[in-house]
């Protein structure tokens, strides 16, 4: 028996045994599973790729990102690599040829605005139409909206915790936020430049229902209006639409967009989460691979 406090005496302590470490752990980054993994991914035929979505996600903290290629029309992922400067359409070109594909088959090619993306995807796909994704584009005027809020708020507390209701689509919005926006919206009562930002946010959206033939004169009026808000935002975001117009319009006929990419960035996200993060980038691009390669690994039914 041991004595504990006061000199009582009480029952013997039992530790549990240390555990066994004879045999060693066996994880998904082992050598011999990294290699049937990258196996498969080397095995992957990709000669029937004809549209691909690029997209960014982040590796770890500290703007580390790999950028992400994805098969539109198969759903899958393609291609990852460290990096989002131009040189990585030059790595999925070359990564590209060694699965049978070539940049001659890729006729659409779906993106953001990077300019480093857009270097790359002409001196590389020369033969692909470029997309810009539909909302990434509308992502910059909603950041003007919010920007002119968060300037105006200062001056009008009514503004304060409202973020939401000016960004959220009019079908989303609650009936008491419905309520409250319409009563923002009313030219008489109050001269908000949320307000006329909005209005300028709400026509753009409308831009994408249009029939094609429509959609450039649409444009121009839109363009107009927007550049004369005497609204900084609005006007930066304004000129840069128009910038990357040549992207914009191809939506109409290729009816592409990046959800399907967003979707695989969600996904090797949670997985990061899961696993707490990765120690390299390799080992996150491998699990990128296991989740969303769509790989044929051949085990049996």
């Amino acid at each position: 028996m041991e004595k504990g406090p006061g000199n009582l005496t009480s029952p013997p302590i039992h530790r549990p045994a240390r555990p066994s470490i004879t045999h060693p752990r066996c994880t998904i980054f082992d050598g011999h599973n990294c290699r049937i993994l990258h196996g498969r991914q080397q095995g992957a035929d990709f000669s029937g790729v004809r549209a691909v979505g690029v997209d960014e996600t982040a590796c770890r903290r500290g703007h580390h990102y790999i950028t992400l290629f994805a098969d539109l029309e198969r759903s899958r992922l393609l291609y990852a690599t460290p990096g989002r400067s131009h040189s990585v359409m030059r790595f999925f070109r070359e990564d590209l040829g060694r699965h049978g594909g070539g940049a001659a088959g890729v006729r659409e090619l779906c993106m953001d605005m990077s300019a480093a993306y857009m270097k790359g995807a002409r001196e590389e796909f020369p033969a692909a139409e470029i997309t810009f994704d539909r909302f990434h584009v509308q992502r910059l005027m909603n950041r003007a909206v919010d920007e002119v809020r968060r300037a105006e708020r200062k001056a009008r507390p009514e503004l304060k915790r409202s973020r939401y209701v000016w960004l959220k689509k009019a079908h989303r919005l609650t009936a008491a936020q419905r309520a409250w926006l319409d009563e923002q919206l009313v030219p008489s009562r109050r001269a908000l430049k949320t307000a006329r930002a909005y209005r300028i946010k709400v026509a753009f959206e409308d831009f994408w229902s249009l029939p094609p033939e429509l959609a450039g004169p649409y444009f121009k009026k839109w363009y107009f209006w927007a550049t004369h808000s005497r609204l900084k935002p609005v006007i930066d975001a304004a000129k840069t639409i128009k910038k990357h117009w040549s992207g914009i319009p191809r939506w109409f006929r290729s009816r592409i967009s990046n959800g399907l990419v967003e979707g695989i960035n969600s996904l090797v996200q949670a997985a990061k989460a899961r696993a707490r993060g990765y120690r390299t980038t390799e080992n996150f691009i491998t699990i990128a691979y296991l989740v969303c390669g769509k790989l044929n690994f051949n085990l049996p039914t």
